[in-house]
Protein backbone atom coordinates (compact mmCIF):
# COMPACT_ATOMS: atom_id res chain seq x y z
CA UNK A 1 0.00 0.00 0.00
CA UNK A 2 1.96 3.54 -0.81
CA UNK A 3 2.14 5.61 1.42
CA UNK A 4 1.04 8.69 -0.76
CA UNK A 5 -2.42 10.40 -2.31
CA UNK A 6 -4.94 8.35 -3.98
CA UNK A 7 -7.15 10.91 -6.36
CA UNK A 8 -10.63 9.14 -7.36
CA UNK A 9 -10.87 12.11 -10.02
CA UNK A 10 -8.45 10.71 -11.75
CA UNK A 11 -9.20 6.96 -12.08
CA UNK A 12 -9.86 6.74 -15.78
CA UNK A 13 -9.22 10.39 -17.20
CA UNK A 14 -7.61 10.77 -20.10
CA UNK A 15 -4.17 12.39 -19.47
CA UNK A 16 -1.50 13.34 -21.77
CA UNK A 17 2.42 14.05 -21.13
CA UNK A 18 5.02 15.42 -23.16
CA UNK A 19 8.65 14.03 -22.88
CA UNK A 20 7.44 10.87 -20.83
CA UNK A 21 9.63 8.04 -21.85
CA UNK A 22 12.65 8.95 -19.32
CA UNK A 23 13.52 11.23 -16.46
CA UNK A 24 10.85 13.42 -15.09
CA UNK A 25 8.41 12.48 -17.62
CA UNK A 26 8.61 8.53 -17.04
CA UNK A 27 7.95 9.65 -13.48
CA UNK A 28 4.39 11.43 -14.55
CA UNK A 29 3.51 8.70 -16.97
CA UNK A 30 3.70 5.87 -14.32
CA UNK A 31 2.04 8.01 -11.34
CA UNK A 32 -0.78 8.83 -13.46
CA UNK A 33 -1.01 4.84 -14.62
CA UNK A 34 -1.05 3.56 -11.39
CA UNK A 35 -3.55 5.64 -10.50
CA UNK A 36 -5.85 4.21 -13.24
CA UNK A 37 -5.83 7.28 -15.74
CA UNK A 38 -5.86 6.62 -19.76
CA UNK A 39 -2.37 8.38 -20.22
CA UNK A 40 -1.19 9.34 -23.88
CA UNK A 41 2.70 10.10 -24.41
CA UNK A 42 4.77 11.33 -26.41
CA UNK A 43 9.10 11.72 -26.87
CA UNK A 44 11.52 11.28 -29.36
CA UNK A 45 12.98 8.07 -27.90
CA UNK A 46 10.82 5.73 -29.77
CA UNK A 47 12.43 2.22 -28.12
CA UNK A 48 11.79 3.68 -24.55
CA UNK A 49 8.49 5.07 -24.96
CA UNK A 50 7.21 1.81 -26.37
CA UNK A 51 8.86 -0.55 -23.80
CA UNK A 52 7.63 1.55 -20.85
CA UNK A 53 4.18 1.33 -22.71
CA UNK A 54 4.37 -2.42 -23.09
CA UNK A 55 5.44 -2.33 -19.44
CA UNK A 56 2.47 -0.78 -17.97
CA UNK A 57 -0.10 -2.01 -20.01
CA UNK A 58 1.25 -5.70 -19.18
CA UNK A 59 0.57 -4.45 -15.51
CA UNK A 60 -3.11 -3.47 -16.15
CA UNK A 61 -2.29 0.14 -17.03
CA UNK A 62 -4.32 2.25 -20.09
CA UNK A 63 -1.00 3.31 -21.52
CA UNK A 64 -0.66 4.46 -25.27
CA UNK A 65 2.87 5.92 -26.63
CA UNK A 66 3.58 7.98 -29.96
CA UNK A 67 6.87 8.78 -31.25
CA UNK A 68 6.87 12.19 -31.67
CA UNK A 69 8.98 15.33 -32.40
CA UNK A 70 7.29 17.81 -30.33
CA UNK A 71 8.82 20.59 -32.32
CA UNK A 72 6.89 19.26 -35.53
CA UNK A 73 3.21 21.39 -34.49
CA UNK A 74 1.74 19.28 -36.64
CA UNK A 75 3.01 15.72 -35.56
CA UNK A 76 2.06 16.45 -31.98
CA UNK A 77 -0.98 17.74 -32.82
CA UNK A 78 -1.96 14.57 -34.90
CA UNK A 79 -0.98 12.52 -32.14
CA UNK A 80 -2.69 14.20 -29.48
CA UNK A 81 -6.14 13.37 -32.16
CA UNK A 82 -4.84 10.34 -31.48
CA UNK A 83 -4.69 9.85 -27.95
CA UNK A 84 -7.98 11.12 -28.02
CA UNK A 85 -9.01 8.99 -30.44
CA UNK A 86 -8.58 6.43 -28.24
CA UNK A 87 -8.81 7.99 -24.97
CA UNK A 88 -11.63 10.40 -25.46
CA UNK A 89 -11.05 14.51 -24.74
CA UNK A 90 -8.10 15.70 -22.82
CA UNK A 91 -8.49 16.47 -19.16
CA UNK A 92 -5.60 16.89 -17.91
CA UNK A 93 -2.23 17.89 -20.01
CA UNK A 94 1.03 17.71 -18.86
CA UNK A 95 3.95 20.30 -20.57
CA UNK A 96 7.11 18.29 -19.44
CA UNK A 97 9.23 18.12 -22.42
CA UNK A 98 12.38 20.51 -22.38
CA UNK A 99 16.12 20.61 -23.61
CA UNK A 100 18.58 21.83 -20.84
CA UNK A 101 21.43 21.67 -23.03
CA UNK A 102 24.14 23.73 -21.61
CA UNK A 103 25.33 26.83 -24.03
CA UNK A 104 26.88 29.59 -24.27
CA UNK A 105 25.38 33.35 -25.56
CA UNK A 106 27.94 34.33 -27.86
CA UNK A 107 27.52 30.28 -29.61
CA UNK A 108 24.28 30.81 -30.35
CA UNK A 109 23.05 31.43 -33.90
CA UNK A 110 19.21 32.58 -34.62
CA UNK A 111 18.38 28.87 -35.83
CA UNK A 112 19.53 27.22 -32.16
CA UNK A 113 17.74 29.83 -30.83
CA UNK A 114 14.38 28.92 -32.30
CA UNK A 115 15.01 25.35 -32.01
CA UNK A 116 15.73 25.90 -28.41
CA UNK A 117 12.83 27.92 -28.20
CA UNK A 118 10.53 25.17 -30.54
CA UNK A 119 11.47 22.59 -27.47
CA UNK A 120 11.15 24.13 -24.42
CA UNK A 121 7.96 26.29 -24.77
CA UNK A 122 6.60 26.67 -28.55
CA UNK A 123 5.42 22.81 -28.12
CA UNK A 124 3.35 23.67 -24.75
CA UNK A 125 1.00 26.50 -26.39
CA UNK A 126 0.29 24.16 -29.48
CA UNK A 127 -0.50 20.98 -27.28
CA UNK A 128 -2.72 23.02 -25.04
CA UNK A 129 -4.34 24.81 -28.31
CA UNK A 130 -5.03 21.24 -29.78
CA UNK A 131 -6.82 19.68 -26.41
CA UNK A 132 -8.57 22.79 -25.07
CA UNK A 133 -12.01 22.31 -27.41
CA UNK A 134 -12.21 18.83 -25.61
CA UNK A 135 -11.78 20.60 -22.47
CA UNK A 136 -14.48 23.20 -22.76
CA UNK A 137 -16.91 20.93 -24.65
CA UNK A 138 -16.34 19.20 -21.00
CA UNK A 139 -16.12 22.58 -18.72
CA UNK A 140 -13.54 21.39 -16.99
CA UNK A 141 -9.07 20.15 -17.58
CA UNK A 142 -5.86 21.08 -16.23
CA UNK A 143 -3.06 22.50 -17.69
CA UNK A 144 0.41 21.86 -15.86
CA UNK A 145 3.05 23.70 -17.84
CA UNK A 146 6.68 22.92 -16.36
CA UNK A 147 8.70 25.79 -15.45
CA UNK A 148 12.22 25.67 -13.84
CA UNK A 149 14.36 26.81 -11.01
CA UNK A 150 17.20 27.81 -13.47
CA UNK A 151 16.32 31.61 -14.27
CA UNK A 152 15.37 32.03 -10.50
CA UNK A 153 18.75 30.99 -9.20
CA UNK A 154 20.61 33.15 -12.16
CA UNK A 155 22.11 30.02 -13.37
CA UNK A 156 24.32 30.32 -16.43
CA UNK A 157 25.19 28.78 -19.76
CA UNK A 158 20.87 28.40 -20.30
CA UNK A 159 20.70 31.33 -21.21
CA UNK A 160 17.89 30.36 -23.67
CA UNK A 161 16.84 27.81 -22.16
CA UNK A 162 15.75 29.94 -18.87
CA UNK A 163 14.12 32.86 -21.33
CA UNK A 164 11.73 29.62 -22.49
CA UNK A 165 10.89 28.53 -18.71
CA UNK A 166 10.71 32.29 -17.28
CA UNK A 167 7.62 32.39 -20.19
CA UNK A 168 6.06 29.61 -19.72
CA UNK A 169 5.06 31.55 -16.36
CA UNK A 170 3.18 34.47 -18.11
CA UNK A 171 1.39 31.81 -20.72
CA UNK A 172 0.01 29.98 -17.40
CA UNK A 173 -1.25 33.32 -16.52
CA UNK A 174 -2.84 34.33 -19.47
CA UNK A 175 -4.40 30.36 -20.57
CA UNK A 176 -5.48 30.69 -17.13
CA UNK A 177 -7.57 34.29 -17.60
CA UNK A 178 -8.46 32.73 -21.13
CA UNK A 179 -9.67 29.49 -19.75
CA UNK A 180 -10.92 29.94 -16.95
CA UNK A 181 -14.50 31.00 -18.09
CA UNK A 182 -14.46 27.33 -18.98
CA UNK A 183 -13.67 25.17 -16.13
CA UNK A 184 -10.11 24.99 -17.21
CA UNK A 185 -6.94 25.12 -14.63
CA UNK A 186 -3.60 26.19 -16.46
CA UNK A 187 -0.44 26.10 -13.72
CA UNK A 188 3.42 26.29 -13.83
CA UNK A 189 5.26 23.22 -12.12
CA UNK A 190 8.84 24.30 -11.01
CA UNK A 191 11.25 21.36 -10.04
CA UNK A 192 14.17 21.54 -8.63
CA UNK A 193 17.73 19.72 -9.49
CA UNK A 194 15.84 16.50 -10.20
CA UNK A 195 18.67 13.71 -10.18
CA UNK A 196 17.25 11.87 -13.14
CA UNK A 197 19.68 9.56 -15.03
CA UNK A 198 21.00 12.19 -17.56
CA UNK A 199 21.09 14.70 -14.92
CA UNK A 200 23.39 12.58 -13.03
CA UNK A 201 25.48 11.21 -15.81
CA UNK A 202 26.09 14.94 -17.48
CA UNK A 203 25.89 17.70 -14.73
CA UNK A 204 26.29 16.08 -11.36
CA UNK A 205 29.66 16.78 -9.74
CA UNK A 206 30.75 16.14 -6.34
CA UNK A 207 31.34 19.97 -6.67
CA UNK A 208 27.89 21.12 -7.98
CA UNK A 209 25.97 18.88 -5.71
CA UNK A 210 28.09 20.18 -2.43
CA UNK A 211 27.15 23.59 -3.67
CA UNK A 212 22.96 22.24 -3.97
CA UNK A 213 23.53 20.91 -0.27
CA UNK A 214 24.54 24.83 0.68
CA UNK A 215 21.59 26.11 -1.00
CA UNK A 216 18.46 23.30 -0.45
CA UNK A 217 17.00 23.98 2.99
CA UNK A 218 15.62 20.66 3.01
CA UNK A 219 18.51 18.12 3.00
CA UNK A 220 18.16 15.17 0.33
CA UNK A 221 18.02 14.90 -2.72
CA UNK A 222 14.77 15.27 -5.49
CA UNK A 223 13.65 12.41 -8.24
CA UNK A 224 10.88 12.53 -10.87
CA UNK A 225 8.50 11.15 -7.95
CA UNK A 226 8.57 14.11 -6.16
CA UNK A 227 7.64 15.87 -9.11
CA UNK A 228 4.95 13.47 -9.93
CA UNK A 229 3.36 14.09 -6.98
CA UNK A 230 1.93 17.32 -7.31
CA UNK A 231 1.37 17.10 -10.95
CA UNK A 232 -1.11 14.42 -9.89
CA UNK A 233 -2.52 16.97 -7.09
CA UNK A 234 -3.01 20.30 -10.26
CA UNK A 235 -4.49 17.29 -12.59
CA UNK A 236 -7.08 16.36 -9.90
CA UNK A 237 -10.20 17.67 -8.92
CA UNK A 238 -8.42 18.12 -5.48
CA UNK A 239 -7.29 21.66 -7.16
CA UNK A 240 -10.58 22.63 -8.85
CA UNK A 241 -10.05 26.11 -7.79
CA UNK A 242 -6.44 26.82 -8.30
CA UNK A 243 -5.14 28.74 -11.55
CA UNK A 244 -2.54 30.71 -12.20
CA UNK A 245 -0.24 29.73 -9.72
CA UNK A 246 3.55 29.03 -9.47
CA UNK A 247 4.47 25.95 -7.37
CA UNK A 248 8.08 25.30 -6.80
CA UNK A 249 8.94 21.56 -5.50
CA UNK A 250 12.91 22.39 -5.09
CA UNK A 251 13.53 21.73 -1.36
CA UNK A 252 13.18 25.42 -0.73
CA UNK A 253 16.41 26.47 -3.37
CA UNK A 254 14.88 29.14 -5.16
CA UNK A 255 11.86 32.34 -4.61
CA UNK A 256 9.70 32.73 -7.46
Amino acid sequence: MSDYASYPSLNGMPVIISGGASGIGEGIVRAFAAQGSKVGFVDIAGEAGDKLAAELNAAGATTMFTRCDITDVGAYQAAIRGFEAAHGPTLALVNNAANDQRHQIKDITPEQWDQNIAVNLKHAFFAAQAVAPGMIAAGKGSIVNFGSVSWMTNSAELTVYTAAKAAMHGMSRSMAREYGPHGIRANTLVPGWIMTERQLSLWATPEALAMLDQAQPLKGRLYPEDIARMVLFLAADDSRMISGQDFLVDGGWAHG
